[in-house]
């Protein structure tokens, strides 16, 4: 315990739990109302070092572990966070800020993962196709790749850390893990019921601390052939470029500026709740976040209206309390980025239907919290509409047709999630064939992607990967080619020949 009466922690290393080697420790504290969580080791390359090694020892052994028994230890994981999951989501909203109800999903989908990556242990399908040559068998099959760095964000502190970690474990590969220092106890506690599942030592290791210290250094650290990372562009950009010289497998998972269309057509109210939920849930700390609305003409104004109406009715609040519908945003900084693209807007010339300041009173002066914003008037090329705000702020954008829909959808550098309210199945399909985003819902939000589908995106969102669902398996994975010639002899492919001619 500390002189605060918070908690210390440590990194688990090789099996162990240990100090960072400087000794330095750094602490978390709830983006709700400033209580302390839990102290933590401000670790350094030392600590990576160590924990790359051990990682890099334990490969050899987890590698040959057949792969339906590490998907037995990832059944167990999952049936431990089942278990756990209301204490992991009352932590959540503590740690993270998210309301109770939302925290819980967070957990629900790491267990969901848990399950569909611990069946890919009795899958991890290869394929097998017939030879050009008599007496001869060709198959392609799966090969794990080694020790992947797992660098993680806050917003979603136990459901990304298992789209990484899970499909990379069943694959045969180690982990060494850096969780966001604005979340470290979630992390930990992940890491925790891994062990507690059965997970050896070695194979997945903890170093928490910053970017620069840790981050930095797991990524250009040349036994790591692996590095999945979700978070800015920016820092996506940097990454990459730090990997670029190991010839690194980088996976990434970026921004979004994500558009709901709604339609004359559409069914206003199931529209205002699928742009209430995408814009403000989670306070608008996702990528996948409703940071635009694109409405037609003859619905802008009702819709506006009924929006409006809806977001100054969510009450702002700790996620622990029942009636909180929208919690803080994770840290000050956040809610200073927040609060200046209100001040861009305004200048640009958009009209503000509500929100656009810091709330205070009533018991949120300790927190950080902002008030659920509404732009309208908005025009496609301004800054709100075109920079991801990561905060609980949309922008409604008023266009003549679908054409110019899809034409305002499209016409930004990021491609995750999009969405169409609408009654008309043509008009549904051509959304379907022609936004160019990794994921399009139809009557429907932004948000609310299922584990055994892909999840990514197209253009500035990354780099091609995905998470989730088979695709997964693609990053954590090599393909070898093998060839059985049971022949007797030397057959040579794609050499001409006259024996045998083709017919």
């Amino acid at each position: 315990m500390t002189a605060t009466g918070a908690t210390t922690f440590k990194n688990y290393i090789a099996g162990e739990w240990v100090d960072a080697a400087n000794g330095q420790t750094f602490e978390s504290t709830s983006p709700a109302n400033g209580d302390a969580i839990g102290v933590f080791p401000k670790s350094g390359p030392e600590d990576v070092d160590r924990a790359v090694a051990a990682a890099k020892a334990a490969y050899e052994e987890w590698r040959l572990v057949p792969a339906p028994r590490r998907g037995e230890i990832l059944f167990r994981f999952g049936a431990l966070l089942a278990d756990q999951k209301d204490d992991i989501a009352e932590l959540m909203t503590r740690e993270m800020g998210k309301v109770l109800p939302e925290a819980a999903g967070d957990v629900q989908e790491a267990i969901d993962m848990s399950y569909y990556m611990a069946g890919e242990g009795r899958r991890l399908f290869g394929q097998t196709t017939p030879s050009e040559l008599p007496d001869k068998f060709q198959m392609s099959v799966r090969m794990p790749v080694g020790v992947v760095g797992v660098i993680t964000p806050w917003n979603f502190p136990i459901a990304i850390p298992s789209w990484k970690m899970l499909p990379a474990l069943v694959c045969g590969n180690t982990v060494v893990f850096k969780p966001a220092t604005d979340t470290p106890s979630l992390g930990e506690r992940f890491v925790e019921l891994l062990v507690e599942a059965g997970v050896p030592n070695g194979v997945v290791n903890i170093v928490h601390g910053g970017g620069r210290e840790v981050g930095e250094h797991l990524v250009q650290h040349p036994d790591v052939p692996i590095i999945t990372f979700t978070g800015s562009r920016e820092t996506g950009v940097a990454v990459t470029k730090s990997a670029a010289d190991g010839l690194k497998l980088v996976h990434l998972e970026l921004g979004g500026k994500n558009a709901i269309i709604v339609m004359d057509d559409a069914d206003v109210d199931l529209a205002v709740d699928g742009i209430v939920w995408s814009a403000f849930g989670t306070s608008g700390q996702r990528c996948t976040a409703a940071s635009r609305v694109i409405v037609q003409d003859g619905v802008y104004d009702e819709l506006a209206s009924r929006l409006v109406g809806r977001v100054e009715q969510l009450r702002l609040g700790p996620g622990w309390e029942e009636e909180t519908d929208v919690g803080p945003v994770i840290n000050r900084g956040a809610l200073e980025k927040i609060h200046s693209y209100t001040g861009i807007g305004r200048d640009e010339g958009a009209k503000l239907l509500t929100g656009g300041e810091v709330a205070g009173g009533n018991g949120l002066d300790n927190g950080f919290y902002y008030r659920p914003t509404v732009f309208g008037d908005v025009e496609p090329g301004m800054r709100i509409a075109q920079e991801e705000i990561f905060g609980p702020t949309t922008a409604l954008i008023r266009v003549r047709d679908l054409d110019d829909a899809i034409r305002v959808s499209n016409g930004v550098k990021y491609g995750l999630s999009s969405s169409i309210f609408t009654q008309d199945v043509n008009k549904a399909f051509r959304a379907m064939r022609d936004l160019n985003t990794g994921i399009t819902y139809i009557n429907a939000g932004t948000t609310g992607a299922e584990v055994h589908l892909p999840f990514g995106g197209t253009k500035d969102t990354g780099n091609g990967h995905r998470e989730a669902g088979q695709a997964a398996l693609d990053v954590f994975t090599e393909w070898k080619s093998i060839y059985v010639d049971y022949s007797g002899k030397l057959q040579r492919a794609q050499i001409d020949t006259t024996e045998n001619p083709a017919p």
